[in-house]
């Protein structure tokens, strides 16, 4: 099975809605469509190639593109890209440094992650090599692994989604935005 294929799966088991084949009129309809109130969207490489903020205003969404901490009170979703994914478990790894990246994929209800499936990784073996070439070049401090959305348990282990964070993730695959493990 192809890594495409297996990180699909993965990430559907893990929760996550995964959506394939869009163009970039279809990834910001898909958007428009669910994101259900204002949106979080930091400066990020595939956000910016895509005019994503434009783009959304013309769709009638509330962009929030500055004042982070302020409008992540009121935000519905947050839009971030990643550096790269994991096929085996159906994670994405996101260098979230940037509070803003940080803010948009954790706070809000909906989190939309926009993935080149050229980035998709075996598994955590084989990100060692682009990890530590992220860590030579840009030194982050924060790299998020991400996995389904935010899930939560109390002493009696009973499982919560969304209390800690994102209830939803959707990661929404655009082939030929980038296949740079560096950038988002």
């Amino acid at each position: 099975m192809e890594l495409l294929e297996r990180f699909i799966i993965a990430a559907g088991r893990a929760g996550a809605r995964v959506v394939r084949s869009l163009d970039r009129i279809a990834l910001i309809d898909y958007i428009a469509r669910h994101a259900e109130g204002p949106i979080l969207l930091p400066n990020f490489a595939a956000g910016q190639r895509l005019r994503l903020a434009e783009a959304l205003r013309q769709s009638g969404c509330e962009v929030l593109t500055e004042h982070f901490r302020a409008g992540a009170i009121q935000a519905s979703a947050g839009i971030t890209g990643a550096n790269f994914a994991l096929a085996d478990t159906g994670t994405v790894v996101l260098d979230s440094t940037d509070e803003a990246l940080r803010l948009a994929s954790t706070l809000p209800r909906r989190h939309f992650i926009i993935l080149d499936p050229r980035k998709i990784l075996a598994d955590g073996l084989a990100a060692v090599g682009p990890l530590r070439v992220l860590q030579r070049r840009q030194s982050p401090d924060f790299i998020a692994f991400i996995t389904g959305p935010s899930r939560t348990a109390d002493i009696e282990r009973v499982l919560t989604i969304g209390v800690h964070g994102p209830a939803e993730l959707h990661i929404l695959l655009l082939e030929g935005i980038s296949d740079d493990p560096l950038e988002s």
